[in-house]
C-alpha cells in the first residue's frame, strides 16, 4: 500500500530482479481508518504527496483534496457511493480536482482566495454546506485555507495544523507558511470555537482529543505558543 501511495515512485525493491504484485495494494483504497473517514491514498505529486480524505455519509459523500484520480481509486470511491461534494482546503492539494470533477460530477468547492478556475461553488465565509458540514476560512498557511468540520466531530485541516511529533498535541509550521504567521495564529484560536475532536491533516499525524474541551484548549495553548 505504501508503494501504491507514493506520490514520486521512490519505493521499490533491493532485488531488481524481483517483481512485486500490487493488484491488492492498488485496491485497499480507500481505506477505512475511522467511522465514516477513510484514507485515499494515492497521494499525488501535485499536491506534495498529500493526504485526502473520502467523509462517508448518507446525504452525499465528501472528497477532501484530491489523490491522483486512479482508475481503482475511482472504483472504489464509487463502490462506496461517489461524492457529492470536493472540498478543497487550499490551493496546494488541488492535483487531479477536475478529473475527479469529470469522472465523478462531484461539486467542488474551495474559498475564493484559493479557488482554482472553473470550481462550481466559491465561499468566503464560515459556511454550511449541510447540515452537518460546516467549511471555516483559516487564513494563515495560505489566504484562502479552509477546514472543513462534520457532525462527527472531525476536522479536515489541510496545511492549517497536525499532531506533533510525540502525538499528544498539535503543531504549524511557520517555515511552510506561506501567506502571513499572524493570521494563522489568529485563525487557530479561532477555529476553538468549532467543536470537533479529531484532527485530519493534509500532511503530518493525525491528532484525538479526549473531548472538545480538550480540543479547545490544545488549539487555544498551540495559538498562544505561536
Amino acid at each position: 500500500m505504501a508503494l501504491v501511495t507514493c506520490p514520486t515512485s521512490s519505493i521499490g525493491t533491493v532485488r531488481t530482479m524481483r517483481k512485486v504484485d500490487t493488484a491488492r495494494a492498488a485496491r485497499a483504497f480507500p481505506e477505512q481508518v475511522a467511522d465514516g473517514v477513510y484514507c485515499c491514498g494515492y497521494a499525488s505529486e501535485r499536491s506534495y504527496g498529500a493526504a485526502s480524505w473520502l467523509v462517508v455519509r448518507p446525504g452525499g459523500n465528501v472528497l477532501v483534496d484530491s489523490p491522483r484520480a486512479a482508475t481503482a481509486l475511482v472504483d472504489g470511491i464509487r463502490a462506496l457511493g461517489g461524492a457529492r461534494w470536493m472540498f478543497l482546503t487550499h490551493r496546494d492539494d488541488v492535483a487531479d480536482h477536475d478529473k475527479w470533477h469529470a469522472k465523478l460530477g462531484c461539486v467542488r468547492v474551495a474559498h475564493a482566495d484559493d479557488a482554482p478556475p472553473g470550481i462550481e461553488r466559491v465561499i468566503e465565509d464560515v459556511t454550511d454546506l449541510a447540515d452537518d458540514l460546516r467549511i471555516v476560512p483559516v487564513p494563515g498557511h495560505t489566504r484562502g485555507s479552509c477546514v472543513l468540520v462534520d457532525r462527527a466531530r472531525n476536522a479536515f485541516t489541510g496545511d492549517h495544523v497536525w499532531a506533533n511529533d510525540a502525538g499528544d498535541g498539535l503543531e504549524a509550521g511557520r517555515s511552510v507558511c506561506w501567506y502571513s504567521w499572524p493570521a494563522q495564529r489568529r485563525s487557530m484560536a479561532a477555529l476553538a470555537d468549532h467543536g470537533f475532536v479529531e484532527v485530519f491533516p493534509g500532511h503530518g499525524r493525525r491528532f484525538r482529543a479526549r473531548d472538545v474541551a480538550g480540543m479547545q484548549r490544545e488549539l487555544r495553548r498551540l495559538a498562544a505558543a505561536m
